[in-house]
């Protein structure tokens, strides 16, 4: 009989590569999940991995057997969310959020879900998008609020479904009265090409929003000056304020920007949208979730289908 443990294990290796940072992952000692791969691999008598250094490659066998898993974690997944739809959503609710959201959603969220969901216990976790699906397998979270940009194809995540919930404009945030600052710019229908002599205040390199920030200048046929680096939106627009440059911030976050700064909507949509394990869309603790984020959410968004 196969572990429903040990496949989760072999499945996780497949996406994480490392024996160690499965274990980290899943807060294991990697002696354990080495020892639980190895007792796979002798109740099945087929060959799974192939070790090379730090790393281990799966076989062809190997691969094959994280395809059944996925069949079988999701039935596995939609089984329980029939189950827990006879007593409705009830029991804990671990939630990730992306933290630019955190900041304007997390109180009303949870102020929502007590009122309409009496019986659930959420708890709240910052997470950014692209460490939300590794959470979601691991089960360190339940539902994740994640986002992607139009024009940028989010990757798609083996094992993990999502649900649209809203979209929000982007918008380029500068000083009320540049002149006053010296910069060099023209009058202009591009809002982007205008700023590109002026210092551009810019998320940390390697982050979905600094990809899309740099090559939203790049279309426009220059390359960021980028003097500051800031992932938080508030501190971006205070530096804003201040003279330090330019930025591109979502709209739910400048929805009161701060004197001294004035905002020009972009043509660039980014979308939110609810992420979850394969198999749970019907789980009652999704609908919960959904019908108490889009109570919260300011008027004037587009709440997307579904």
């Amino acid at each position: 009989m196969l572990s429903l443990h040990q496949l989760r294990l072999l499945r996780e290796l497949a996406y994480r590569g490392t024996i160690a940072a499965v274990a980290e992952a899943l807060a294991y000692s990697p002696s354990a999940v080495s020892q639980q791969l190895s007792l796979l691999e002798r109740k099945t008598g087929v060959t799974l991995l192939e070790r090379s250094g730090r790393r281990v490659a799966l076989t062809p066998a190997g691969v094959n057997l994280v395809r059944h898993a996925e069949v079988i974690l999701e039935h596995l997944e939609a089984a329980q969310a029939e189950l827990a739809g006879g007593k409705g959503a009830s029991g804990p609710l671990r939630l990730g959020i992306y933290p630019s959201a955190a900041r304007f959603l997390a109180a009303g969220l949870l102020a929502a879900l007590r009122s309409h969901s009496p019986d659930v216990q959420p708890w709240i976790q910052e997470v950014d998008p692209a460490e939300a699906s590794d959470a979601l397998r691991a089960g360190a979270l339940d539902l994740a609020l994640v986002h992607s940009y139009d024009g940028l194809s989010p990757v798609s995540e083996p094992g993990i479904r999502s649900r649209p919930v809203f979209a929000e404009r982007m918008l380029l945030a500068a000083p009320a009265d540049p002149a006053a600052l010296g910069w060099r710019f023209e009058e202009t229908d591009d809002a982007v090409w205008k700023w590109r002599h002026a210092p551009w205040i810019l998320p940390t390199p390697g982050t979905l929003c600094h990809t899309v920030v740099t090559r939203l200048c790049e279309t426009s046929g220059f390359r960021a000056d980028s003097w500051h680096r800031v992932d938080d939106y508030d501190t971006t627009l205070q530096l804003v304020a201040a003279g330090a440059g330019v930025a591109v911030v979502p709209e739910t976050s400048a929805l009161t920007p701060p004197p001294g700064v004035r905002v020009t909507p972009l043509p660039l949509i980014r979308r939110s949208a609810v992420a979850h394990r394969g198999g749970a869309t019907a789980h009652p603790a999704l609908g919960a979730f959904v019908t108490a984020l889009r109570e919260v959410l300011p008027p004037g968004l587009d709440a997307g289908p579904g």
